[in-house]
């Protein structure tokens, strides 16, 4: 069990680093005062330019593999966006359907502390991968 203590929007105190999850390569997304904040695993940090790339978080939620999911595309206005898929196990709760749209951030962290706020949107979709731009209404 991934264990967070919270200080607002930032992470003081966590065990993720040293768990099976961050061992393994996978990624946590535990969320707090309307920020998701993305626990990035050491095996994934050269990936971390790429997402400073981005303009905002796009997340979406919907079937994956035959479970539920979340994609999280880091949206730089490229034909071919960084992009990651989490199953919701890697999550500490998810955001309610009710919540669609934007109004929160994503903080990406690593074993090193927080290194970016991106702006973040929220939108529940029909199947991931969904890979596609935010379009507002």
């Amino acid at each position: 069990m991934i264990t967070m203590e919270n200080e607002g929007q930032l992470i003081v105190r966590t065990n993720y680093w040293d768990s099976d999850l961050a061992q393994a390569g996978f990624f946590f997304l535990s969320w707090n005062a309307r920020a998701g904040r993305l626990l990035i695993p050491q095996a994934h940090e050269s990936s971390l330019n790429d997402m400073l790339s981005a303009q905002c978080v796009i997340i979406s939620r919907g079937p994956w593999r035959d479970r539920e999911g979340l994609e999280l595309l880091f949206e730089d206005n490229t034909d071919n966006p960084y992009a990651i898929r989490l199953g919701v196990e890697q999550c500490d709760r998810l955001i309610p359907d009710s919540e669609q749209g934007g109004g929160f951030v994503v903080a990406l962290w690593t074993r090193d502390g927080l290194k970016a706020w991106l702006p973040g949107k929220y939108r529940t979709v029909k199947q991931l991968p969904c890979l596609e731009p935010w379009i507002s209404n």
